[in-house]
């Protein structure tokens, strides 16, 4: 969410900021709102002022035996005018922050300008592509014999769900068990098991409501399956005071995800990339806005460990005004090389959100030696999708008979396996 004050300030560079994002300018609409809230505070606090004191006046006639008629009825009158300022005021109030929890994140400085993904701006690339003596297929071809039901999974669950079986679902927990431990053992996150079901304030908190209600799933009892655990870690801080953040707050779960998908109708229908359900291994900082800079380098370095230590060739993408998420500052999305596509699809997407999160859920800090708490900056990255790499496996792991070596690091995971088979 926006500060409001940062608007009165910079109405400008407010401005700039949206335009960068392809919006119009807002500030003199939102800051029209604000000065309409702000006197009719200032007013509910005059009205009650002069009912205290002409409440006051009528004890004070009353002892000095003068006819009180008058007073009584000017507080009578404000008694009856103060709940409807105060429920207009309620009304103005809700209304700026509606419009501000619905207008995205502004980017950072740094952040390439661009339209739509045309825009990105390739940082590196790791990797060369293997050089295969076959034709190389894609995952949704050599799935179905290795255990990669689609046809069972559509028939369970319908359109965008899978059934993995044999050395497709153990070659898919051993990808998650790895990226788990490599986060908890070399790279400083906590390992968290947190709920898959979370409330409205869960998702208002890291800004998947109300913009984005119509991808994720809702119970009837009125709980959301999270779209990404990023809701559920990040959550954790929600309405904390934090003491100092000396050292950044790191945490990593594996948990079942869960998108409705409803943007991406026609897109990647054809395989395993874009599930209603899947897993991720997900990489949340919470830290002091100075840090969070580095941290953004830290957990994309992170991220990309993991696919360095599997040989997947990939590149980073630093994503340009356009094509940000909605509570992004500054996104870099790491593309995984699928020789059965011939393209780079991607597979993490890390960003930092500066205090945009913080401010709808409420999460500070209080540095040392001061009185006073500031807003922590939030981070969040895929370390990775697990799905996403169990096709990147797949693809770059093929063999001319239809089979897919494990890789090396997976092996310890596998009890035994190196190569799963028809």
């Amino acid at each position: 969410m926006h500060d409001i004050r940062f608007i009165r300030e910079n109405p400008k560079a407010f401005d700039a900021g949206l335009a960068r994002r392809g919006l119009k300018p807002l500030s003199a609409e939102l800051l029209a709102i604000d000065e309409r809230s702000r006197a009719l505070t200032t007013e509910v606090q005059a009205v009650l002022a002069r009912r205290n004191e002409a409440s006051k006046a009528v004890g004070a006639a009353k002892a000095r035996r003068d006819d009180p008629t008058d007073l009584m009825a000017e507080v009578a009158e404000l008694k009856e005018r103060l709940p409807q300022i105060e429920a207009e005021q309620k009304a103005v109030a809700e209304e700026l922050t509606t419009r501000l929890a619905t207008i995205p994140n502004l980017p950072a400085d740094d952040v390439p300008t661009g339209d739509d993904e045309a825009g990105n701006v390739e940082q590196k690339r790791w990797g060369t592509p293997r050089d295969f003596a076959f034709e190389p297929k894609e995952h949704a071809d050599l799935g179905p014999a290795l255990g990669m039901d689609f046809d069972t999974g559509a028939r369970v669950s319908g359109a965008r769900f899978t059934f993995l079986r044999g050395g497709m679902a153990r070659l898919h927990r051993a990808l998650a068990q790895f990226m788990l431990d490599r986060h908890t053992s070399q790279n400083g996150y906590t390992e968290c098991n947190p709920p898959v079901l979370v409330n409205d304030a869960a998702m208002y908190g890291t800004d998947k409501l109300p913009k984005f209600a119509e991808d994720s799933f809702k119970t009837t009892d009125g709980r959301w399956l999270i779209p990404t655990s990023e809701v559920s870690l990040t959550a954790s801080v929600a309405g904390r005071i934090l003491d100092d953040l000396a050292e950044p707050i790191r945490m990593t779960a594996h948990t079942l995800c869960f998108r409705s998908e409803a943007g991406a109708a026609g897109r990647d229908t054809r395989g395993f990339i874009r599930q209603h359900q899947f897993e991720k291994v997900e990489l949340v900082t919470v830290c002091r806005p100075e840090d969070s800079d580095a941290e953004h380098e830290r957990m994309t370095a992170c991220a990309e460990g993991i696919l360095e230590a599997l040989e997947l060739p990939y590149r980073r993408m630093f994503l340009c005004t356009g094509d940000m998420g909605f509570g992004a500052r500054r996104t870099f999305d790491l593309e995984v090389w699928l020789p059965g596509q011939q393209a780079y699809r991607e597979i993490s997407s890390c960003s930092t959100t500066g205090d945009f999160q913080a401010r709808r859920m409420n999460a500070r800090y209080r540095p040392a030696g001061e009185k006073g708490t500031r807003f922590v900056h939030t981070l969040n990255g895929s370390g990775l999708a697990v799905g996403r790499t169990l096709v990147a496996v797949m693809e770059n792991y093929q063999q001319a008979d239809g089979s897919v070596a494990v890789p090396d690091v997976l092996q310890p995971y596998m009890g035994g396996l190196t190569v799963v088979t028809k």
